[in-house]
C-alpha cells in the first residue's frame, strides 16, 4: 500500500543498532545517524537540495572524493584538447565544491593513480591492455618465452606499441609503467612527463590549478589527503588505501567527482556503494570522453538507486544555506 502524502511519514532505514538512515517524507533523508533516531541530526548538519529529495549529511564524516584529476588525463601537453569535459569539471571544482567543501569542514581526498614497481608485478592482464601493451615479432616472441623460466633476452628495443583495439592514441598510451618522454608545457619549458601513472612522476602530479589548491590546503588544519589507487576503482578492496583510510577515520559518506564518470568514477562509487557507503555525484564535477549516454547513464543511476545527485553550483549554494542557519 503506497504511503499517504498528506500525512507526515518517517522511518528508520537499515539497522537501528548498527547502520542506519532516518527518513521524513516533509524533510528528505537525514544520513546523521542520530541517536536516538527521533532525536534532531547532529550539529553542523548540512542539508543538500539533490535532484530527487532532500538529504542531510554529517560534515564529520564526510568526504568530497577528487578521482584522477591528474596531468595525464587533462593536461594538453600530453594532447588532451584545452576545451575538454575534464577542464571545465575542473573550473566547477575550483570555483565551487572545493571551497564549499572546506569551508563546511568535509575532508576533501585525492584519489589518483599511483602505481609502485610492486603494483606492476601483481596487476592482471586486464588492466594493463587498457593502457596500451607492447608486442614483438612472432619470431622474438619464441625465442624469448620457449623456456619456462621466461624471457631470456630483452627485446624491447623491437617492441610495438598495440592499442589498435581500444582506439586510444599511442602517442600517450604507452603501458603502464613505460617512459612517455618530454613534454612541452604552456610556459615553453620541457621537461619529463615521467613513467605512465607512477608515483611521484609529473604526469601522474593534480592538474596545475589542482595541485596549488592541494599543496595549499597542507598548511591549513584540515589538509587535503591524497590516496593512490592501482585499478579503475580505488576500492576494490576494504583493505585498499582508500577503503583502509574510510574506515579507520570513520567516514561514511562519499561526495564523488572526477575522471572518467563511467569508468574510475563510477567503478570507486560503486564499490563504496557495495561496502556501505553513502553515495552522492557532483554531476558537472565529473566527466567522461566516451560518448554522451555513458555520463546521463552513471548520473540516472545513482540519483535513482544508490545515491543522490546534485551539480557544484548548488553543493555550495546548500552548504552556505545550512552554516547560516547555524551562525543564527
Amino acid at each position: 500500500m503506497a504511503a499517504d502524502t498528506s500525512v507526515r511519514q518517517r522511518a528508520v532505514i537499515g539497522n537501528v543498532n548498527d547502520d542506519f538512515w532516518v527518513y521524513d517524507n516533509e524533510k528528505g533523508f537525514d544520513l546523521t545517524r542520530p541517536s536516538p533516531p527521533t532525536a534532531l541530526s547532529k550539529p553542523g548538519a548540512i542539508t543538500l537540495q539533490t535532484t530527487t529529495s532532500p538529504a542531510t549529511i554529517d560534515p564529520a564524516i564526510s568526504a568530497l572524493v577528487i578521482i584522477d584529476m591528474q596531468n595525464f588525463f587533462l593536461s594538453t601537453a600530453l594532447g588532451r584538447p584545452a576545451d575538454s569535459k575534464g577542464l571545465k569539471c575542473q573550473n566547477a571544482l575550483l570555483e565551487h565544491a572545493i571551497p564549499a567543501a572546506r569551508k563546511a569542514g568535509i575532508q576533501i581526498v585525492w584519489l589518483n593513480w599511483g602505481l609502485s614497481d610492486e603494483d606492476l608485478e601483481r596487476l592482471p592482464p586486464g588492466v594493463f591492455r587498457a593502457f596500451g601493451f607492447s608486442t614483438m615479432a612472432a619470431e622474438d616472441f619464441t625465442k624469448s618465452y620457449s623456456s619456462p623460466a621466461g624471457p631470456g633476452e630483452d627485446f624491447s628495443a623491437a617492441n610495438t606499441l598495440c592499442t589498435n583495439d581500444l582506439g586510444k592514441d599511442s602517442r600517450t598510451y604507452k603501458g603502464l609503467g613505460r617512459p612517455l618522454g618530454d613534454v612541452t608545457l604552456s610556459n615553453g619549458s620541457t621537461i619529463p612527463a615521467g613513467r605512465m601513472l607512477m608515483r611521484d612522476q609529473w604526469n601522474s602530479e593534480l592538474s596545475p590549478p589542482l595541485q596549488e589548491s592541494f599543496k595549499a590546503s597542507l598548511t591549513t588544519s584540515k589538509p587535503d589527503v591524497w590516496l593512490h589507487k592501482n585499478r579503475i576503482t580505488g576500492l576494490h578492496l576494504p583493505t585498499s588505501s582508500a577503503g583502509a583510510y574510510f574506515r579507520d577515520h570513520g567516514v561514511k559518506t562519499l561526495i564523488f567527482a572526477g575522471v572518467n564518470t563511467d569508468q574510475c568514477v563510477n567503478g570507486s562509487l560503486t564499490d563504496a556503494y557495495a561496502h556501505g557507503n553513502d553515495i552522492f555525484l557532483l554531476s558537472d564535477g565529473c566527466a567522461t570522453t566516451s560518448p554522451g549516454g555513458a555520463h546521463d547513464s552513471v548520473v540516472y543511476n545513482i540519483a535513482r538507486t544508490m545515491g543522490f545527485v546534485l551539480d557544484c553550483e548548488g553543493f555550495e549554494r546548500d552548504v552556505e544555506a545550512s552554516l547560516s542557519k547555524r551562525g543564527s
